[in-house]
């Protein structure tokens, strides 16, 4: 339990800067940090294709991996086409998450996996959302748009998997 509550602290922090401190939306922190989260995302996914012991987590996993990618691919080529730059590895937040996770086996990492995935989903949810309506770039405005919809998919899909 304190690893969830350490791993949600850090998504925090690694990807909702700006609304604690209540700065604006811009673009290019939204890009910082959706394309981190997608890193993120696929790296943990990679993780629990590996390391989980629910075949149903797995399988959610197989999904994250080639949507995120996907995701992250197109992150990178609006980006580009916009003037934004894209980071090429993680935040040191995400990464940190990322390694908490290396120490997880069994139903141990099933149940924290999933946990992760609810909480995170639902801030890149809140993000998504809040880009679709302040991203100055249409492109972009359109990218989270689109990728919105397959965020809310995964939120529901994690609520909805039971680990025992």
């Amino acid at each position: 339990m304190k690893a969830i509550a350490v791993c949600t602290a850090i998504f925090l922090l690694g990807g909702q800067e700006r609304r604690a401190e209540n700065k604006p939306f811009d673009d290019a922190s939204f890009v910082a940090t959706a394309a981190s989260g997608g890193m993120h995302e696929v790296e943990l996914a990679k993780s629990a294709q590996a390391h989980a012991k629910n075949d149903a987590v797995k399988k959610f996993a197989e999904t994250l991996a080639t949507d995120h990618s996907k995701a992250n691919e197109e992150l990178k080529k609006v980006a580009t086409e916009g003037g934004l730059k894209i980071p090429d590895k993680m935040s040191p937040e995400h990464q940190k998450m990322v390694d908490t996770f290396k120490d997880y086996k069994g139903v141990n990492f099933d149940l924290n996996y999933l946990k992760h995935m609810i909480s995170g989903h639902e801030k890149s949810a809140a993000l998504f959302k809040q880009a679709t309506k302040e991203a100055k770039d249409a492109k972009l405005k359109d990218f989270a748009a689109k990728t919105l919809p397959v965020i809310e998919a995964h939120l529901e899909a994690a609520r909805k998997l039971e680990v025992k």
